[in-house]
């Protein structure tokens, strides 16, 4: 078993737009508790976490992981009623940025984006995320790098939406050539843009790194399209990532992208 307090690194607290969830998954892992009998300290023996995790995730100050829930769901008998909860709190353990990006992607039936610096998140691969993440500085803790890389993962399930929605990328061409996580973690990488790219639903295109002319030097653009015929850009900074709805300042990003689109290679010539 693990000492108490040991075992909660990286363990994530709800924030407030989630409380309300992991409160209630906490009650019912509490009443499911109490009917097999068992004090926290003996569920807490037969789980192999610490007493002080236990209590915290019943009272909802921590966020069970899914591997937590299924142990749970074996060790108290409950047929699967635990484990089905994993789908309630899967937003609630990523962070807001990401559960906001994975809501627009999820409405949206036309989704545009040119990235200058790394593959586009819905692009890549698990290793080239993890890699990413991992280099990040200053540094995450490897609980954090896990968090980020399955929050990532969980995106793209756009690629199996149906109605399937129209997917458009621009890589700039050192995207496709910096070894990020090794050669092999690339090569396995652009093997991955070849079988995306040649779904019936997406494009992808490469701006080479000669041209002379380019409408994408203010940096990388993101523009989703919604079935009401509403328009969201995202302005990604280093920082911070705002949505963008100013009528304005779409029109900006949406002349930007074509514009981006137009100079570069097409769909067939960069695959």
């Amino acid at each position: 078993m693990h000492v108490d307090g040991t075992d909660e690194e990286g363990w994530g607290s709800p924030e407030e737009e989630t409380q309300a969830v992991v409160e209630a998954v906490g009650r019912q892992l509490k009443l499911w508790r109490q009917a097999a009998g068992m004090r926290p300290a003996e569920f807490a023996a037969v789980m192999g976490y610490g007493e002080n995790l236990i209590y915290k995730i019943e009272r909802g100050v921590r966020i069970p992981r899914p591997e937590y829930l299924d142990k749970a769901d074996e060790a108290l008998g409950a047929a699967g009623k635990i484990a089905a909860m994993k789908k309630d709190l899967e937003q609630a353990r990523y962070p807001k940025k990401v559960r906001d990006l994975a809501k627009l992607e999820s409405a949206a039936v036309e989704l545009g984006a040119y990235s200058n610096h790394n593959l586009h998140g819905l692009l890549q691969t698990k290793e080239y995320t993890t890699a990413l993440f991992e280099m990040r500085r200053p540094a995450y803790s490897q609980e954090e790098v896990e968090r980020l890389v399955e929050a990532r993962m969980a995106r793209e399930s756009i690629f199996e939406r149906s109605p399937a929605p129209s997917l458009t990328f621009v890589q700039e061409e050192v995207t496709l050539c910096r070894p990020v996580g090794g050669r092999m973690v690339l090569r396995r990488q652009l093997e991955r843009l070849l079988e995306v790219g040649k779904l019936r639903n997406v494009e992808i295109q490469v701006m080479p790194t000669d041209r002379d002319d380019h409408a994408g030097m203010g940096g990388q653009i993101q523009v989703l399209k919604f079935a009401d015929g509403s328009v969201v850009g995202r302005d990604e900074g280093q920082v911070t990532s705002r949505p963008i709805t100013d009528p304005k300042e779409i029109r900006i990003l949406e002349l930007r992208y074509g514009i981006i689109r137009a100079q570069a290679l097409t769909p067939h010539e960069s695959l």
